[in-house]
Parts: structure tokens; C-alpha cells; sequence
């Protein structure tokens, strides 16, 4: 149970469409924050902000379309959370999938798609939300958060540009936390392991043997990919550290991150 009380702050969610940035947009709201989430497909992001209303229809939101990787796009949402509310507190950078493929068969344009993708979904967002997260920050809490993956300290070779590209955005993240540090804005990150999501709906449609459970799939791609757990992560609990990460709760934590892998992190 959340035992915070967010009312008064703002909290800002890119990819919050579905998956972990809608299960922590709910978190939010829950709290008594005030939510503003944003996403590329317009069906989606209206099934989404219906979902929303319906479970907290008195909570202030706000949903726009945005694709996080256009600047004039970023701005313009930007610009919209500052004239419906005024100010941001927390920013949840969560946009982006991996790439499944190895160093012989990844195209220069697949490594600058991947590399833009985890780079500037994240460089854009903050950009553009950072002089109302310095201004928050003079009164209280004031944090980014993103959504990173356990590839950025475990590479894989069957995704090589994702796991490249992973590492860097875990050095971008420490950098940020280092510089604005003396401002009070803290920058955390999250390195989520194998979490189920649409993409791993669609593999599981097409992979699955006949009259195979969902279930029953992914506990068996659980075993053979020896996650301790024995199970995929679930989009509520990626979504749960990225809340305490968000929140005055971690009011001591910056440059650091949250393993959300269900143990199957190797390193130390």
C-alpha cells in the first residue's frame, strides 16, 4: 500500500500508453498526484486515458499524443502539462523496445535507430521539462526517472545495438545525476529484466505450441532464460520501484539504480 501522499505534485509519464508507464501513471494517480502521460499511437493513448478516468474519474490528467523523439512534439507537451498545471515534479522517461539482433546483421541505420531511440528519449523529455523540475526542486521534491534495461550491465549478443546503446544511457543517467545534483533534481533509473509487455504478447502469438497457455509459455521461456524467479516481471512491479524512485521516499538516492530483474543479474 502507498503510503505517500502526492497532491500538489506533478508527475510526468512518456509511454504511458500501456505497460509499465500506464501501471505507473495508476500509481500516481492513486497517490493524489496530478499525471499528465503522453504517447505516438492517438487509439492507444485515448484507451488509455479512458482506463484511467474510469478508475480515478475526479483525478487531474492530462494525455497527449507525442512522439518522443520529435522535438517540436516534446515541446508542444511541454508546454501543455505547464498550462494545465503549472509545474513538474517527477519525470518518468519511458519509451522504447529492444532490438533483437547480432553485430553481423545490424545495418548503420538499425545502430542509429537504436542508438536515437535510448538516447533521445530521454535527452528530449528531460530538456524540456527541466526548468519546471528546477523550479520544483527550489520547494521540494524534483526527480527524473528511466526506464533502462539489466542489458546495460549484462550484454547479450543476440542484441548487440540494445545492449550498446543500454550501456550508454546507464552512463548518460550517472552524468545527469552528477550535474544537476548541486540543483536538487535527482536522476535514478531502473534495469528491468524480462517484464511482460505487448511486444512479448505478439512473440508469444506467434512462438506459442498449439493450445500452449500463456502461462505456461512463460514459464517455460523463464527456465530456459534461468531467471531465479521462475517467471516474467509484471509491468506493476517495474512500476513500483519507478515510484519510490520518483518520490520523496528515495529523497537521499541520485545516480543510482533499482535491478528489477527477478534475480537474473549475474554481476556483483
Amino acid at each position: 500500500m502507498i503510503q505517500i501522499d502526492l497532491t500538489g505534485q506533478v508527475a510526468v509519464v512518456t509511454g504511458g500508453t500501456s505497460g509499465i508507464g500506464l501501471a505507473t501513471a495508476e500509481l500516481f494517480l492513486q497517490a493524489g498526484a496530478s499525471v499528465a502521460i503522453c504517447g505516438r499511437d492517438a487509439e492507444r493513448l485515448a484507451k488509455a486515458e479512458r482506463r484511467l478516468n474510469d478508475r480515478f474519474p475526479q483525478a487531474p490528467l492530462l494525455a497527449v499524443r507525442c512522439d518522443v523523439l520529435d522535438a517540436n512534439d516534446v515541446g508542444a507537451f511541454a508546454s501543455a502539462v505547464q498550462a494545465r498545471f503549472g509545474s513538474a515534479h517527477m519525470l518518468v522517461n519511458n519509451a522504447g523496445q529492444g532490438r533483437v539482433s547480432t553485430f553481423a546483421d545490424t545495418t548503420d541505420e538499425a545502430w542509429r535507430e537504436e542508438l536515437e531511440l535510448k538516447y533521445f528519449s530521454i535527452v528530449r523529455p528531460t530538456r524540456a521539462f527541466l526548468p519546471m523540475l528546477r523550479a520544483a526542486a527550489s520547494t521540494g521534491n524534483a526527480s527524473i526517472v528511466c526506464v533502462n534495461s539489466l542489458l546495460a550491465l549484462q550484454p547479450e549478443p543476440h542484441m548487440v545495438a540494445t545492449s550498446s546503446a543500454r550501456a550508454g544511457v546507464l552512463s548518460l543517467i550517472k552524468s545527469l545525476a552528477t550535474e544537476l545534483a548541486p540543483e536538487r533534481v535527482r536522476v535514478n533509473s531502473i534495469l528491468i529484466g524480462i517484464v511482460e509487455s505487448g511486444q512479448w504478447r505478439r512473440r508469444y502469438e506467434t512462438q506459442a505450441q498449439p493450445g500452449q497457455s500463456w502461462q505456461d509459455w512463460t514459464s517455460e521461456l523463464a527456465r530456459k532464460k534461468h531467471i531465479p524467479l521462475g517467471r516474467f516481471g509484471l509491468p506493476e512491479e517495474a512500476a513500483q520501484a519507478l515510484f519510490y524512485l520518483a518520490t520523496a521516499l528515495s529523497s537521499y538516492t541520485t545516480g543510482s539504480h533499482i535491478d528489477v530483474s527477478g534475480g537474473v543479474a549475474r554481476h556483483v
